[in-house]
């Protein structure tokens, strides 16, 4: 029984860093501090995952051929699929954030 309530608070524990990480990022206006801290966050391979799967979505929303974005990039036709999807469901997550930074590129 200890063990499940220990998963369980473990698993809220993880749900309320994952909501303030958001905030956090939400609430900060300053890209070079997001970066620097992005890099203190995570491992070089994982921002370069991370930062791999941005550019094949930007490719992805820019028109650009899943066969030239695995050329470009160096991604399977699987992952670039998946992006594809990802970026083309209702209300995706993808889209409004590549629409939120081209909303902020405008303006500059």
């Amino acid at each position: 029984m200890e063990k499940k309530q220990d998963k369980k608070q473990l698993e809220e524990i993880k749900k309320q860093a994952y909501q303030e990480l958001s905030t956090a990022l939400a609430l900060a206006k300053d890209p070079v501090l997001i970066g620097d801290f992005l890099e203190c966050l995570l491992t070089p391979t994982e921002l370069q995952d991370v930062t791999t799967r941005w550019a094949l979505v930007r490719e992805i929303d820019d028109g650009i051929t899943q066969r030239e974005i695995s050329k470009n990039l160096g991604l399977s036709l699987c992952k670039i699929t998946r992006g594809s999807r990802e970026l083309k469901k209702d209300d995706s997550p993808f889209k409004k954030m590549i629409d939120v930074y081209l909303a902020g590129q405008a303006k500059k």
